[in-house]
Parts: structure tokens; C-alpha cells; sequence
């Protein structure tokens, strides 16, 4: 179990996913020469990806302002026997390729690791720049895996994970900064939730940024009385449905908190898996109103909507009464 890095008055340690993110691909680049690296205009005139991209011509691309073609191009270096990463804003990347991502990998199930950034709300600049349908959307598409890290460091073990595994990945990072969730080394699967934080009277079941925000408010509950669990569920699909089913009978409530439309997201999903295992559970969803959101930063939106600390501490409390 990994620690974590706050207490009920302290503030986390800010990371950048996006930059530590660039900083693994160098490296993998550098020291696995079946790595791959494709961006959609962001290689940039100056810094890290610039130098490996003059560099590692063969192997390091920037395919311009086509998120089509990265999806296709990639698929082309997996189906060569290399192991290709493709990395753009999310918003264009899971809906303006959804075409490419569902023929061209999906159905030949090529490893390739899609990199969609700004997910969720973190972008800050709107509808047509939030991306709030990934899960739904990938967890439909068979023989693909969605996955969604907690923090930055995270982003770096799944990285490293992702080497070996054998079907197409959508990974969802946000724009950055973001709190850092472990203080710890832990163990970190593809497919296996952690267990961040321990509870006996609701568990609080997030993914990505959530996950912050749910120990939050599992700290300020715990001062009240109310004994809360965290679970980082770091991956939407295949979902750890043991996790959920342990969490469903020990507690017996399970709150999930995303990042990502209540419709289709990952309450949802955990609400098929209670189902299906036949275990009773209290369940509530909190995360994105099935609407599209305006213009504003997480820091202002997500206590409009109830899906910071304070906001689902508040829910909780509510709804264990």
C-alpha cells in the first residue's frame, strides 16, 4: 500500500504529468531501440523532444496538426514489430480518431500506447476542449485498455508497465499540475486497483485526479468519525472487479468519484460489476453532469460541481446518513 504525501492541513507537492511523461519517453527512446515516439504538432523548435527528434529520426515523428494519421502511423510501426507511443491533446486524439483507434488498432489489436493529454476538465477551455468520453468510449471498444493515473509519478510506472503488454492502450493524463498522491514506492499492475487508504464505513472508488481529491475529503471524514476507504483505480478497463467486490462487502457504500461523465464513466461501470456479482452495495456516482461544461480550470469548476474534497466529503456525508 503506498503512503501519501498530506495531512488534513498540508497541501501536496505539485507534478507535472505531461513533462515527467516526456522526460520517460526520452529515456525509453534512448535505451529501447523498439521505442517509438509520435506527436501531433508538439515536438516545438528547442528542448528534449526537439533533440531526440533530430536525433532518432526513424523513430521519433511529429505527424502535424493530424491526430488521424498518428493513430495509423502508429499502427504501421506496431504492425513492423515495434513498440510505438503516440502522444497528443486528448480532445482530438479519443473523438476525431475514434475511426482510425477502432479499425486500425483495436481490430488488429496492435500494441500501441495512445498518450491523450488535458483529460477531464484541465484543459480549462471548454466543450470542444474537455474530454469527458474517453472511458465510456474505449471500455466499449474490444481488446483496448483505458487507463487513468493518479499523479505524475504514476504516469511514469505505467509507462514502464505498459513495455510488455500486448493489446493497444488509451492512457488519459491531464494538462498539469496536478498533487502528488504517493509519498511511497508501491506496486504498480496494469489491471489492479490500489488500495491507497483503508475504511470500514464507505469506500470512495476514484480514478486520476480524483483519487487526490477523495483522500481529501477521507481525511477531513475521518476527523468527524465517518471511517472512509480510497481505492486508486487507475485502470477503466479490464476493471478489477475483485477490488470492487471486496470494497462492496467489507463497507457495504461505495461512492466512485471521475473525472469524466457520470453516463458510461467509471460509476457506471462499477455499477455492472455489482450487478453481475450479485453483491448488495449502496452506490452513488460523482463527476461530470451529463452536459457539456463551459470555459474555466478545474480549480473553479470542480467545487461548482461537487467533485473536490470539501465537495465530496459533503456528498458523503449525505449520503451515509
Amino acid at each position: 500500500m503506498g503512503g501519501f504525501t498530506f495531512n488534513i492541513t498540508d497541501i501536496a507537492a505539485m507534478m507535472n504529468a505531461k513533462d515527467l511523461v516526456t522526460k520517460k519517453m526520452v529515456q525509453l527512446v534512448k535505451e529501447n531501440p523498439k521505442v517509438c515516439y509520435i506527436n501531433s504538432d508538439g515536438t516545438g523548435k528547442s528542448g528534449p523532444l526537439r533533440e531526440m527528434y533530430d536525433q532518432y529520426p526513424n523513430r521519433v515523428l511529429d505527424v502535424g496538426i493530424a491526430e488521424m494519421n498518428l493513430v495509423t502511423v502508429a499502427a504501421g510501426l506496431a504492425k513492423k514489430g515495434y513498440i510505438p507511443f503516440g502522444q497528443t491533446f486528448g480532445p482530438f486524439l479519443c473523438v476525431r480518431a475514434l475511426d482510425q483507434i477502432h479499425n486500425d488498432l483495436a481490430y488488429n489489436d496492435l500494441p500501441v500506447r495512445l498518450i491523450g493529454t488535458h483529460g477531464g476538465l484541465s484543459s480549462g477551455y471548454g466543450p470542444t476542449h474537455n474530454t469527458i468520453v474517453e472511458f465510456g468510449v474505449m471500455n466499449a471498444i474490444p481488446n483496448m485498455t483505458m487507463i487513468a493515473p493518479s499523479d505524475a509519478a504514476q504516469c511514469v510506472k505505467m509507462l514502464e508497465a505498459s513495455l510488455t503488454w500486448p493489446g493497444p492502450i488509451y492512457i488519459r493524463i491531464p494538462r498539469g499540475e496536478e498533487p502528488e498522491v504517493y509519498n511511497a514506492d508501491y506496486d504498480y499492475v496494469i489491471g489492479k486497483a490500489i488500495e491507497v487508504r483503508e475504511g470500514s464505513d464507505v469506500t470512495l472508488i476514484a480514478t486520476g485526479t480524483g483519487v487526490y481529491n477523495s483522500l481529501r475529503a477521507a481525511l477531513t471524514l475521518q476527523v468527524e468519525g465517518l471511517s472512509v476507504g480510497v481505492i486508486d483505480m487507475h485502470t477503466i478497463k479490464p476493471i478489477d472487479k475483485d477490488a470492487i467486490v471486496r470494497a462492496a462487502k467489507k463497507t457495504g457504500t461505495l461512492v466512485t468519484v471521475e473525472d469524466h461523465n457520470i453516463l458510461g464513466g467509471l460509476g457506471s461501470i462499477v455499477a455492472d460489476v455489482l450487478m453481475e456479482a450479485g453483491v448488495p452495495a449502496r452506490l452513488k456516482k460523482i463527476g461530470i453532469p451529463d452536459e457539456f461544461i463551459s470555459f474555466g480550470y478545474p480549480e473553479e469548476i470542480y467545487p461548482h460541481y461537487g467533485f473536490d474534497g470539501t465537495g465530496i466529503a459533503k456528498t458523503v456525508r449525505e449520503f451515509c446518513r
